[in-house]
């Protein structure tokens, strides 16, 4: 019986692609009508293209994915983040996009 083996690059490159497109999402209620959540995305990026989409667009679509009324996002983070030097990323990277706010109506 023949054993498949893979070249370290080929691992890293399959151990990518299967974790492309991974989202969460964590909602806390404060009061009957509102609340705080936070919402994040992974993806991966090969030749300029953002598998299955960019980061922060699979955080912000999980989000707004959850019915939430009143939905305002308070800050947005993304790592990593290179400044200048974020064109490296662009040719093969992983990112991590996080993003919190609140929901809701809060009540008197």
């Amino acid at each position: 019986m023949k054993t498949l083996t893979l070249s370290p690059g080929t691992a890293a490159l399959l151990a990518a692609f299967l974790l492309t497109g991974c989202a969460g999402l964590s909602i806390d209620r404060t009061t009957q009508t509102s609340g705080t959540f936070v919402s994040s995305g992974l993806a991966f990026t090969i030749a300029s293209i953002d598998l299955p989409k960019p980061a922060i667009d699979i955080a912000r679509e999980n989000a707004s994915d959850s019915n939430l009324a009143n939905l305002e996002v308070e800050s947005a983070w993304v790592f990593p983040n290179l400044g200048p030097l974020d064109w490296l990323l662009e040719i093969i990277g992983v990112r991590y996009a996080r993003i919190e706010g609140t929901w809701g109506f809060p009540g008197e």
